[in-house]
């Protein structure tokens, strides 16, 4: 999954297909600076994620954008924000504390003839 997820061409196919579901490859490659052919082969990778699913429907293979898998990498990636988030806070804490002594130590200075 995360390999789908790592080229940005095919994350500006689950960005067109999250605004607009149900689209054809002409349609989506529209939109890429790639030719038909390129843009299929990053749909095909998607697919192979399970990140889209494709249906064909009349002469048209339509693609839709199936947000299952990607909730469980989001859900995988919460606990390591959180402690991203817990992480940013000590040091935050640690920087003020350092600043409070800083200007203590200058009112010091200051103080001294």
């Amino acid at each position: 999954m995360f390999h789908a997820l790592a080229d940005h061409h095919r994350r500006h196919l689950l960005d067109l297909l999250s605004q607009t579901d149900g689209q054809s490859l002409t349609e989506l490659s529209a939109h890429l600076p790639m030719t038909r052919f390129g843009a299929m082969k990053h749909l095909r990778i998607l697919e192979e994620a399970g990140l889209v699913k494709s249906r064909k429907v009349g002469r048209k293979k339509l693609h839709y954008l199936n947000p299952v898998p990607m909730q469980d990498v989001a859900d995988w990636v919460e606990k390591y924000r959180r402690f991203w988030d817990e992480s940013m806070d000590r040091l935050e804490d640690y920087l003020q504390q350092l600043q409070q002594k800083e200007q203590q130590n200058d009112r010091n200075d200051a103080d001294q003839p």
